[in-house]
């Protein structure tokens, strides 16, 4: 299998299956384009990608270009991985939190990219604050329902997808009390950054920048 990625301190949407197939346990090989460079970053992943866009995952013949597809072929493909969970109820309620990061929190994607290994400030408008709250609530019913310590008991693939979510609080020293948060989705947040996958992610990144 080849996972082709973009620059692992911006690229929320690589990160999120490469989590995944690390998950898996699965041998690899890591195919990683340089991202901002523009006379050279489109042709390079056009190479790859039918979409000109990043992460694409390429395994047995199959080319697949989205980073949801590329989660959920990973969760039929090596069942023992345990990518979702054997629970049908648990498990749908956690394929509509990750379509729901999938889609949607627009607001806070924009002023709050990612910038793995910074410190950055901002000023969060009013949609962006709503787009923090709804998350807060999003964990919190997740891991009250589970008991966690993952959004579904064990880690998944919903991790993986709000995994980018909490580099952004991070990066951007959002409190998530003035959200609603009584402590458990600050630590929450603080495990995805302490998952071991994750912390080879974060090394990288700030080693090759």
């Amino acid at each position: 299998m080849e996972l082709v990625i973009g620059t692992k301190r911006w690229s929320t949407w690589s990160l999120r299956p490469w989590l995944a197939l690390k998950h898996t346990g699965k041998p690899f090989t890591e195919t990683v384009i340089a991202l901002r460079w523009a006379e050279t970053t489109d042709a390079q992943i056009r190479a790859h990608s039918p979409t000109g866009l990043v992460p694409v995952l390429k395994a047995g013949g199959v080319t697949i270009w989205d980073s949801l597809a590329i989660c959920e072929y990973l969760a039929e493909t090596f069942p023992d991985s345990r990518l979702w969970p054997e629970d049908r109820a648990l498990r749908a309620v956690g394929r509509s939190a990750t379509a729901e990061m999938h889609s949607g929190f627009g607001a806070l994607r924009r002023e709050c990219p990612m910038a793995l290994g910074e410190t950055l400030k901002v000023d969060l408008t009013k949609e962006a604050r709503a787009d923090v709250a709804r998350i807060v609530q999003l964990w919190k019913d997740l891991l009250g329902a589970s008991r966690g310590p993952f959004l579904l008991r064990d880690w998944s693939i919903a991790d993986a997808f709000y995994t980018p979510v909490a580099t952004r609080f991070a990066t951007y020293g959002i409190d998530l009390a003035e959200f609603g948060d009584d402590g458990e989705a600050a630590a929450y947040a603080a495990r995805l950054l302490q998952f071991g996958p994750y912390m080879e992610w974060h090394a990288a990144a700030v080693i090759a920048d």
